[in-house]
């Protein structure tokens, strides 16, 4: 398994020496318009690389990508316009290399469609594709469901189907790949609750984001050592699960941004002590500011707003070294500790409006802060279980909101 595993590796490390290549090559080119990685062809290759009919895996990768040709229904910057005939390893968007078992045979190892504007579906016969390492159709007008076929890409690496028109539940089919790393699925209508299993995948970036997923977050949430999660922009509720803490050795990125997250951050966020960046705004989170996270020493971005929490600012965090902004507007914080109250003066960029700061400008009426305060909550007292939820006053309309300070 090693061993297969680092043979992918250097396929993968081919495959972007030769996309940067071509990016170096098309770049010069005066009537190139397009920013993605686009083949124009592969002239002077031999025959033997191009020519699928001497090569079974290349007569495969033909057979399926004339079927999807036939199923593309608009194409107006003519992307696939060259795909014709069996000389796959010319085709736009096309690139071969040689097969990780036998590096005498050429094979389509990647497919990279990205910001083409394509419209179709995406049929069955792509299941035929089973050397393939990266699939790319970001920016594009895909529509349907992911065929299960997708199951017989036992080689798939990278998964960017994002900004798109899929629909129907979480594509589980995705999930018996075994050597995926990269899934991205962002931007399209999946719905429906994700599956506890996407955790357990060993997936390095996980983007589920601007989708319709809706229930809670999986208690597996912990199991999967990914380095970025994106969450945001779906109805998913519930609260953050204290598993997260089994993710303090890979997380760098978590995005919880518009997710209809509910209770307390738990005091296990302090133990992700690889975490530079947090979202949390733009949810229905309440209770204090865990103070565990003036330990995050490499934390960059810390974005609380919009939320309902109360309680102090601990300087503790203010005084991170490495933070750039610290946003905690829309909430119900009382005090601000220290060098909190001014952190300008740090390079820091902060949003401390429409919180209950004693002389602070642009902040809540009393009315509204005595209304929270009269109905305190002790994180203590409640606990993330199965997606259980702490109830919390609803808070006040949001008013327009002008640059940070900085």
């Amino acid at each position: 398994m090693a061993m297969a595993t680092g043979r992918l590796l250097i396929l993968l490390l081919q495959l972007s020496f030769l996309f940067n290549n071509l990016v170096a090559k098309q770049s010069s080119t005066a009537d190139h318009h397009h920013h993605h990685h686009h083949r124009r062809g592969s002239h002077g290759r031999p025959d033997k690389y191009n020519n699928s009919t001497s090569n079974p895996r290349l007569q495969q990768a033909y057979i399926a990508l004339q079927a999807w040709k036939r199923v593309i229904y608009s194409d107006p910057n003519k992307f696939t316009s060259n795909w014709v005939g069996p000389s796959v390893c010319s085709y736009n968007g096309v690139y071969c290399s040689a097969a990780l078992d036998d590096p005498k045979i050429k094979v389509v190892a990647g497919i990279d469609l990205n910001h083409g504007n394509i419209a179709g579906f995406l049929p069955d016969d792509l299941g035929l594709l089973t050397d393939l390492a990266l699939l790319h159709l970001n920016s594009n007008r895909f529509c349907g469901i992911i065929p299960e076929s997708f199951a017989n890409l036992t080689l798939l690496f990278e998964l960017d189907i994002s900004n798109n028109r899929f629909v129907g539940p979480f594509p589980s089919v995705v999930l018996s790949l075994p050597t995926l790393k990269f899934l991205d699925i962002r931007f399209n209508e999946f719905e429906g609750a994700l599956p506890p299993d996407v955790f357990n995948r060993g997936l390095d970036a996980i983007f589920v984001n601007n989708n319709l997923f809706t229930s809670v977050i999986p208690s597996t949430f912990g199991a999967s050592g990914a380095s970025v999660v994106v969450f945001a922009n779906n109805m998913l509720g519930g609260c953050l699960p204290p598993s997260i803490a089994k993710l303090a050795d890979s997380l760098e990125e978590l995005l919880l941004f518009n997710t209809s997250l509910t209770g307390c951050l738990p005091q296990e966020i302090g133990f992700l002590y690889k975490l530079r960046v947090l979202d949390v705004s733009y949810n229905k989170v309440v209770g204090t500011l865990p103070y565990s996270i003036a330990g995050l020493a490499h934390l960059e971005q810390l974005v609380l707003g919009h939320n309902m929490m109360t309680g102090n600012i601990p300087e503790g965090i203010c005084i991170l070294p490495n933070l750039m902004n610290f946003t905690y507007s829309y909430n119900f914080f009382c005090e601000e500790e220290g060098i909190c109250r001014n952190m300008t003066a740090n390079g820091i960029k902060y949003d401390d409006r429409r919180n209950c700061l004693p002389g602070k400008p642009l902040q809540r009426s009393k009315k509204e802060c005595e209304a929270v305060y009269k109905h305190p909550v002790d994180c203590l007292d409640h606990h993330c279980s199965s997606g259980a939820a702490i109830a919390a006053v609803p808070a006040a309309s949001p008013l327009a909101s002008p640059p940070i300070h900085s």
